[in-house]
């Protein structure tokens, strides 16, 4: 959160100096106010989905929960307003250019690094992951370019090289092969967060699902063929490997055209030598966005714990319902 919250100071900084002659009322105050509201709705879906034993008893943070969507939007209404009657006469270009900017900053960074934090309350894995691989292929894209490096690869980077583009791939590949079994090994980073009601605690142990659990594979050596045993997760993260190698260097072009739009070297001077927070996190929210989407599409399986949370908040009709609906099924498959 403090990282979003930094990269986001650093681009509206960029927007902030380019326009201060024109004096605009309330700029920054609006485009954070709008990043709050943002906020207080995305987070709170997440902790209000996870937590929602522990809110409904609550009295002080039910309400909040149970009416989230409508206060975030009242508060979203609240920042629009206040807009509209600070749009200042000769400036209105300006202005709702601005008004747009912050909105597609919000789309890019708050949105992205929202569901970032969604792969956290997966399991840790799913964090760590895609981080360990982008920050792997930007060391090697540097080792490859800086010692093999000839061909320049795109002209929004001029010390990109495609040797070290190239090279950065296959070390990439190498890398997340083995950096899955390491941590599939362990539950503290497979397992989900889960809220233990009774113990009035979270919890990080479970049943690892099918990604995690050691399976044999039969694979062509040669004319031979040999069996291997390992985690269906490192077939999954070759996916990821590939992404973060191809895709999400354009995370970082896209910064560099921005960069140049503005006619600036870097977003800040946060960090000597590498310029600011947005300078390191523009390809990790684009590699983290990839493994959220594809771990919901192709990963995840249904929680039952999650669905009796749910299941919880249902009146005794709906829940009488729902159990003679199930008996009826469980019935119909020979299983009661």
């Amino acid at each position: 959160m403090c990282i979003q919250i930094r990269c986001f100071y650093e681009i509206i900084a960029v927007g902030h100096k380019k326009y201060r002659e024109e004096n605009l009322p309330f700029f920054r105050s609006l485009s954070w106010s709008f990043v709050a509201t943002v906020n207080y709705f995305l987070y709170g879906e997440s902790l209000s989905q996870y937590f929602q034993n522990f809110l409904q008893k609550d009295e002080i943070l039910q309400p909040l929960a149970s009416y989230h969507r409508f206060i975030s939007f009242m508060m979203y209404l609240c920042c629009f307003v206040l807009f509209v009657l600070t749009l200042k006469k000769g400036y209105y270009m300006v202005q709702f250019a601005l008004f747009g900017w912050t909105h597609i900053i919000i789309l890019l960074l708050v949105a992205q690094s929202h569901l970032m934090i969604q792969n956290i309350f997966e399991g840790l894995i799913w964090f760590l992951l895609p981080v360990s691989l982008v920050i792997c292929n930007d060391i090697m894209a540097y080792i490859f370019g800086f010692f093999f490096g000839r061909t320049p690869l795109i002209k929004l980077s001029p010390k990109k090289t495609w040797e070290g583009f190239i090279g950065a791939l296959f070390s990439t590949l190498i890398f997340g092969f083995l950096f899955t079994n390491f941590l599939a090994r362990y539950q503290y980073f497979v397992c989900p967060v889960k809220y233990n009601s009774t113990l009035n605690k979270v919890r990080l142990e479970c049943d690892p699902s099918y990604a995690f659990r050691l399976k044999e594979y039969t694979i062509p050596v040669g004319i031979y063929y040999k069996t291997v045993i390992m985690y269906p997760l490192q077939v999954h993260t070759l996916a990821f490997s590939i992404f973060s190698s191809l895709i999400a260097p354009f995370g970082g072009f896209f910064a560099s055209g921005f960069k140049r739009a503005f006619k600036v070297k870097d977003f800040s001077e946060a960090i000597p030598g590498h310029g600011g927070l947005m300078d390191r996190f523009d390809c990790q929210l684009l590699t983290s966005t990839f493994v959220h989407v594809y771990y919901f599409s192709f990963l995840r399986s249904e929680d039952p714990a999650r669905l009796l949370g749910q299941i919880r908040r249902l009146n005794v009709d709906s829940q009488l319902y729902l159990f003679n609906e199930i008996k009826k099924l469980l019935e119909a498959a020979g299983k009661l």
